[in-house]
């Protein structure tokens, strides 16, 4: 018997994810407070609703695609965070039923996870952190990786959704592992881009052409996702089009240096790191591109040029 799947949340990645389980000829439903949202997944075979409770009237797994805990935890836990709290009709908490599974891919904390996955098991609700990489294309075709924090059965449980919606899968702990990987991953993201660009800028200023630089990179050990895929992609050609933007890394650059504090570390470089992406926003709008951030370093050879 095929699963039921709910999908909250049909923007870039959720809305990927659910056309992309749609054609792997799951029965999937869509919610998102956009009906323009709802109406475009209706066109990938989705069947929208307009209602949390209308949703859940039909699925056995649901997968949350937010953009931040804040709203991971208020769909989940209600207003006040508890059933007894909860508003009516707008919480997991308040209408789920004992055996749902919650996948929740959006980049939170590993604190949040953990905490709705607490209040959620009282009902018997399993949840799992599972964040994902890869951008609206790997959301799309279904060649994205995810990160997962689960208990074994409740993986496995899941396993055949997770399979038809990603390319990879890692299982790195229980629940709150997979945000802490995908931080680890985003801080790394978030750095790559700056040194790439740093290493471009200088070479191209010796004389070597940044596409030559990138080939070189590429079969050498100072390769890495920005050489591989971002710079190809969406720098040198300045498309600046990832679907990916720099508010959303400046959002996961901060839940890195939240982590590293709340852990007690001294970290010199994501601080740096960090220091120069809450700067960007003197010149880089929170709307643009992410891989924006290069034009940091060098405006000439990676601005647009007007």
């Amino acid at each position: 018997m095929t699963t039921t799947v709910g999908v909250i949340g049909l923007g870039n990645m959720g809305g990927g994810m659910a056309a992309t389980l749609a054609r792997h000829d799951f029965p999937v439903f869509g919610f998102d407070l956009s009906a323009a949202a709802r109406d475009k997944a209706a066109e990938t075979g989705v069947t929208p609703v307009s209602s949390l409770p209308e949703l859940l009237e039909h699925v056995a797994i649901v997968i949350v695609s937010l953009p931040k805990a804040e709203h991971v935890e208020l769909l989940c836990l209600g207003k006040e965070g508890d059933q007894g709290n909860a508003q009516e009709g707008a919480s997991l908490m308040a209408l789920g039923k004992p055996g749902l599974i919650v996948i929740d891919t959006t980049t939170s904390t590993p604190e949040t996870s953990r905490k709705v996955a607490a209040a959620l098991a009282t009902r018997g609700i399993d949840f799992m952190d599972a964040p994902v990489s890869g951008g609206p294309k790997g959301a799309a075709t279904g060649s994205m990786s995810m990160v997962i924090g689960a208990e074994d059965e409740v993986l496995a449980r899941a396993m055949p959704v997770l399979e038809a919606m990603s390319g990879s899968r890692v299982h790195v702990g229980s629940c709150g592992a997979g945000n802490v990987a995908k931080i680890a991953n985003n801080m790394l993201a978030a750095c790559h881009l700056i040194s790439t660009a740093e290493a471009v800028s200088m070479a191209a200023k010796a004389g070597v052409s940044p596409e030559k630089l990138l080939e070189g990179l590429n079969v050498g050990s100072g390769r890495s996702g920005a050489t591989q895929v971002m710079f190809p992609s969406w720098v040198i050609n300045k498309a600046y089009d990832s679907g990916f933007t720099m508010g959303l890394m400046r959002k996961d650059v901060g839940l890195a240096s939240d982590l590293t504090d709340a852990l007690g570390l001294e970290l010199p470089l994501a601080r740096t790191v960090a220091r120069l992406w809450e700067e960007s926003s003197a010149t880089l709008a929170d709307g643009e591109d992410f891989c924006a951030i290069v034009q940091r370093t060098d405006s000439a050879l990676f601005g647009h040029g007007e």
